[in-house]
């Protein structure tokens, strides 16, 4: 008997790799369709909020977009967002941003803010956000080089210019925190919501 109950599979509003590789691994049926949203203005017009609040505003709008457009099916909005005191930081967008976030977070401790909502037809059932805590290691600017050197473009596909499941792990020497929520994604709510809505089996 298959885990997934649902008549249709869950839809993915986010282009992230990692997400549809969780949810893979995690055996959940899905398809990829990106909500076309405008991130940067939205970040914006939410500049008072907290880098939680963010999170959470992005996921919803995201799941929000999709789901008014496919009735009946569920959809599910992620984003994450990276804060350094009260500093907020994005996605760098080319290598040299990406040094210069880097070098900048080196020898501190950030937070990472990770938040997903599930829509269907229009209408938000469920929306959660969690936060972890790293600690970056004082590294070389030689290390940095290197890594940059070894990580290529990677470097700009999450906002902390690091994949931890890969090469940057190398950078921390402290996390505080839910794996998968430092992955982009809090699996473990996103799983209970989906049973609590009989797509899987309890």
């Amino acid at each position: 008997m298959p885990l997934w109950r649902g008549t249709a599979p869950l839809i993915l509003a986010s282009r992230s790799a990692v997400r549809h590789a969780l949810l893979t691994a995690a055996g959940i049926p899905h398809v990829v369709e990106p909500a076309d949203i405008d991130e940067r203005t939205i970040e914006l017009q939410a500049a008072m909020g907290n880098s939680g609040e963010v999170a959470e505003l992005l996921a919803r709008e995201k799941a929000l977009a999709i789901s008014g457009r496919r009735p009946g099916s569920y959809v599910l909005g992620a984003d994450q967002t990276l804060a350094l005191g009260e500093r907020r930081f994005s996605k760098p967008a080319n290598a040299v941003l990406a040094r210069k976030q880097l070098a900048c977070l080196r020898g501190r401790t950030h937070e990472l803010h990770s938040a997903l909502a599930v829509a269907r037809d229009g209408k938000l059932i469920f929306q959660h956000r969690e936060r972890a805590r790293l600690a970056m290691r004082d590294f070389s600017d030689e290390f940095l080089d290197a890594y940059l050197a070894t990580v290529g473009t990677a470097a700009t596909a999450s906002v902390g210019g690091y994949q931890l499941e890969a090469a940057g792990i190398q950078l921390f020497e402290r996390i505080e925190g839910d794996h998968f929520v430092i992955l982009g994604l809090p699996l473990l709510p996103l799983l209970e919501c989906l049973r609590r809505e009989g797509l899987l089996v309890a």
